[in-house]
């Protein structure tokens, strides 16, 4: 059963706490709220003004679990927050760890300081969970994805439009790179497990997946440079680094340019001409 005035009085107290520059907004020259305002927090939540607030005021509706796992992200709690903040709304907690799609608060910081860079936030699985909006630019929403298409591997076997922004000649090393990293994860997570319901999904649907699988390789890394073939600005050479999150098994992705590059000022054009070209 839903505590309403508990579930209020704890959104209440976590959005006063937050600042502005605590998750990537700026704080503005006339500020005069105690942390967060309302409507920032229903804008990080993906949710209406007057939903969040009647939530706050303890006069709104039961919020579902999937509204519950947005505010919760929206606020950047903790999980012994986030879980909660489930029980205040009668909910059992979700599960923690490699099935869950709860980004923890101290990768969404570093995540929510990097807007002007190409960077997503990435499932074991190769889920895409966020995205800044030049990564948006340089290879599309994946966001918006659902079922096996959310895993750059499924779509890299079954979706030829997904290999459109790599090289050619780089295709080949980057399928077994896959392939080498779903056996790593199905061996951690076991049979019955959702790296093994997308593996016996590749092997039924590619026969490229089923011929790179039987090579039976692990331990293969994507290159640290990767090159990227951007329908407006042409090829991009980037550095990414990797943020690991042990805990729930989510990588932050970072992708770079060496300042003064070619590739530099295409990412700087792109950063103008934003998503438009994936529209």
């Amino acid at each position: 059963m839903i505590d309403r005035r508990g579930l209020a009085d704890f959104l209440r107290a976590r959005r006063e706490a937050l600042q502005p520059e605590d998750v990537g907004l700026p704080r503005g020259p006339r500020r005069r709220a105690i942390g967060l305002r309302r409507e920032e927090v229903a804008a990080l939540s993906h949710m209406s003004t007057d939903y969040y607030s009647r939530l706050e005021r303890g006069n709104g509706p039961q919020p579902s679990e999937p509204m519950i796992a947005a505010i919760a992200q929206g606020l950047h709690l903790s999980l012994g927050e986030r879980d909660h903040v489930y029980r205040l709304a009668g909910y059992n907690a979700p599960a923690r760890g490699a099935a869950s799609e709860f980004v923890s608060p101290g990768l969404l910081r570093v995540f929510d300081r990097l807007q002007d860079t190409p960077a997503e936030i990435i499932s074991e699985l190769g889920e895409t969970l966020r995205q800044t909006p030049l990564s948006v630019a340089l290879v599309g929403d994946l966001t918006s994805l659902t079922g096996a298409d959310r895993s750059i591997g499924y779509r890299w076997f079954c979706d030829p439009a997904a290999r459109a922004v790599y090289p050619r000649e780089e295709q080949e090393n980057l399928a077994r790179v896959y392939a080498s990293g779903l056996r790593e994860v199905l061996a951690i997570r076991g049979p019955g497990s959702r790296a093994a319901a997308l593996c016996d999904r590749l092997l039924e649907a590619s026969e490229e997946f089923g011929r790179v699988w039987a090579l039976n390789e692990v331990g293969l890394r994507p290159p640290e440079r990767k090159r990227f073939m951007h329908p407006e600005v042409g090829e991009l050479e980037l550095t990414c680094q990797t943020l690991l999150d042990p805990d729930q098994s989510h990588r932050l992705l970072v992708y770079t340019a060496t300042p003064g590059s070619e590739s530099h000022d295409k990412l700087h054009l792109l950063s103008v001409i934003g998503a438009q070209s994936f529209s």
